[in-house]
Order: structure tokens, then sequence, then C-alpha cells
């Protein structure tokens, strides 16, 4: 089991729960003078961070197992979705299930860029860049 401080264990466990990021970090930790933005700019780094993501995996691993639920399940029905929304006319609904189809996969690039108003965080451009998938060795 990952061990984590006890804060972000009940930030985890808030997830689970269902709870939003920002949520989530509202019942843990004292925001009573934060913004909203700066809430959710908190919630997010801490949600990012690869041991409360791991922990997060690891809670839900068993669960989805139960279910059944894995990549490949997750992929297949979003393509069974795809093609029935295209079949069905429904192309918005299709196009959607098959650009979740390609995040689920790793196929697109994710582009996030934090600044603040006040300037007390300076830009920083985080790309999530997916792994060549035909590439030869």
């Amino acid at each position: 089991m990952i061990k984590l401080p006890p804060k972000q264990e009940a930030f985890v466990k808030e997830l689970i729960k269902g709870s939003s990021q920002s949520d989530a970090y509202r019942k843990v930790y004292n925001t009573k003078k934060s913004t909203d933005k700066t809430i959710s700019e908190k919630a997010s780094r801490m949600a990012n961070k690869g041991t409360v993501e791991a922990r997060l995996a690891e809670i839900r691993k068993p669960i989805n197992e139960k279910l059944g639920y894995t990549l490949e399940a997750h992929l297949k029905r979003l393509e069974t979705l795809s093609l029935k929304a295209a079949n069905a006319g429904q192309l918005t609904a299709a196009i959607t299930a098959e650009i979740s189809r390609g995040k689920a996969s790793g196929h697109y690039v994710e582009k996030i860029d934090h600044t603040s108003s006040d300037g007390s965080l300076s830009p920083t451009r985080i790309e999530i860049v997916a792994p060549e998938m035909n590439k030869k060795e």
C-alpha cells in the first residue's frame, strides 16, 4: 500500500467518493483565505502528484478488475458508442467518442499553461506527449 501523509490520503478518499478536485481540496485543507482560482490550482497540483495518482490507481484497481473495466474494454465501448452515434447521424457524439478513445489511448497531446493574474506564477508550459505507437526500436 502506498503511504501518503494524512491530508493527502484524505484528499484521495474525497476524490474516490466523487468530489471534484477543488471540492476535495476544500474539504481537507484550510482554504478560507484562498480564492477559487488558487484552490483550483492547488487541487490540480495535488491531484497530479505522482504519489497521489499512484494511490488513486491503487484504490481503483481492484474495483476496475472486479467490474472488468480495463482500458481495452473502455476503448471497445467507446468504439461501439461512436459507431452507433455515427449510424444515427449524430456526428458530434461520434466525434466526442472518438476523441475520448484517442485520449484514453494516449494519441493526443495535452498542453497546459499555468499563469496567474498577479504574476506570482510565471508561465509554465506542460506538454504531455503520447509515445510513438508504431516506432521500431
